[in-house]
């Protein structure tokens, strides 16, 4: 099968793989992965997402490093290939998703069958694929964790990438006053488009400037939950506009610094300072996330939400991919494509 391997540690983007510099080949030969229990399931990928994650760990920033080399890659959608005998939830040819910790870039991956979803009738495959660890992300965050409630005010960081544009969407879901900081004329537009009610453009606005303003004519105290994918200065920022008894929601550290949250503040002002690490919960929690993507899937086919589609690639075009979300070039999400029926162009 073909297969996106890291042989080496480095910046996938610096060249096409297969080149002597890049970290990461494409094999046209790698072995297609046998059903390792009775319960297993061995799907034929479709589509599969590239994350910020997946390119931390090729560089080998990411906080769990598996041996080399390996196949990268997380959520994914596809259509059952094979199953074991003891499989009793899906037959061959059904559409499902999931989310590995690694695998997806690759033609077939093996799951439990209690780790996959049906992707419902109606719903775009490359869309299931992008679903999972974005909005999962997002949703476990805004209502397991956050228990965001309408009226309150959401303040989204990055809300022009893959985890803000859900965070985004939930938010709005939930009834809160959205407010959204991105970069760039675009991505302002695209956020104006989905009803946020204030957008930042840090281009050419300042961000505590800009929210003040805002939450002073709308005669609000301030942001009641901070969600922060972006870290750095922004963050720094961020915290001169929280309400007392605010949520801080640390999702990510996409400007490569991260923040210091001062604890005397945190005191004073009576501030939740909660670390999201998502993928944790499939070993401590597994329920939490079974129920909050089988919601999103629900979300989906009844239109409730939409997934925006940036950049879709090949896994010969992989450097351009991880590109596309190293220089915040993509608005939505950057997926692959490894069912050449899929529509490379697609948007949703």
């Amino acid at each position: 099968m073909e297969a996106l391997v890291c042989r080496k540690l480095g910046d996938p983007t610096a060249t096409e793989p297969g080149s002597t510099e890049s970290p990461v080949e494409v094999s046209k030969t790698y072995p297609i992965p046998p059903l390792t229990s009775d319960t297993a399931v061995r799907v034929k990928v479709t589509a599969t997402s590239l994350n910020f994650a997946n390119y931390l760990q090729i560089l080998g920033k990411y906080q769990e490093k598996p041996p080399l080399p390996f196949i990268p890659g997380s959520d994914y959608s596809g259509i059952v290939d094979a199953i074991g005998p003891s499989v009793t939830k899906f037959s061959v040819g059904d559409r499902v998703c999931s989310f590995a910790a690694l695998g997806s870039y690759a033609q077939f991956i093996v799951a439990d069958q209690s780790l996959l979803f049906l992707v419902p009738e109606g719903c775009d495959m490359i869309a299931a694929a992008a679903l999972p660890v974005a909005f999962g992300t997002s949703h476990v965050a805004l209502v397991h964790r956050a228990g965001l409630t309408s009226g309150q005010v959401l303040m989204v960081l990055g809300a022009a990438g893959g985890v803000g544009l859900a965070a985004v969407q939930i938010g709005k879901i939930c009834g809160a006053i959205v407010i959204a900081v991105a970069r760039g004329s675009e991505k302002v537009q695209l956020l104006k488009s989905m009803g946020v009610d204030h957008v930042v453009d840090l281009g050419s606005e300042n961000v505590i400037t800009s929210v003040k303003e805002f939450v002073k004519t709308r005669k609000l105290k301030g942001v009641d939950v901070l969600y922060d994918p972006v870290g750095g200065k922004l963050t720094k920022d961020s915290m001169k506009v929280l309400n007392w008894g605010a949520q801080i929601l640390v999702i990510g550290f996409a400007s490569g610094e991260v923040p210091l949250i001062p604890a005397n503040i945190a005191l004073v002002k009576n501030w939740t300072v909660h670390g999201l690490y998502w993928g944790s919960y499939k070993i401590h929690q597994p329920n939490v996330l079974d129920d909050s993507i089988r919601e999103l899937l629900s979300w989906l086919a009844r239109g409730l939400i939409t997934i925006h589609i940036s950049h879709t690639y090949s896994l010969s075009q992989s450097n351009l991919a991880f590109g596309a979300i190293k220089d915040r070039k993509a608005i939505g999400k950057v997926m692959i494509a490894l069912d050449h029926k899929a529509t490379l162009s697609s948007k949703l």
